[in-house]
């Protein structure tokens, strides 16, 4: 159980890492944008296997992240406009 909190957190800090280099590449067009989510994602999946040698562990964890961080973002940005 402390296993899937740490790599929660560590995945937290990848897509925090994430908005920022997007923030960063605001001029970007979409499709790089997509192409750098997709690199974001693989580490973060890459980084979750390697701990719980687990496809579908690391499918379900991965997605959860996304989604509570996405969450979080979403309701953030709600707030402060």
């Amino acid at each position: 159980m402390m296993r899937v909190y740490i790599i929660m957190i560590l995945q937290l800090i990848i897509w925090s890492a994430f908005t920022l280099v997007e923030w960063l590449s605001k001029h970007d067009q979409l499709l790089y944008k997509v192409i750098m989510f997709f690199v974001f994602f693989y580490l973060a999946f890459v980084l979750c296997n390697r701990v719980t040698q687990s496809t579908a562990k690391t499918l379900f964890i991965t997605s959860l992240s996304l989604t509570i961080y996405t969450s979080i973002h979403y309701t953030l940005a709600l707030l402060t406009h």
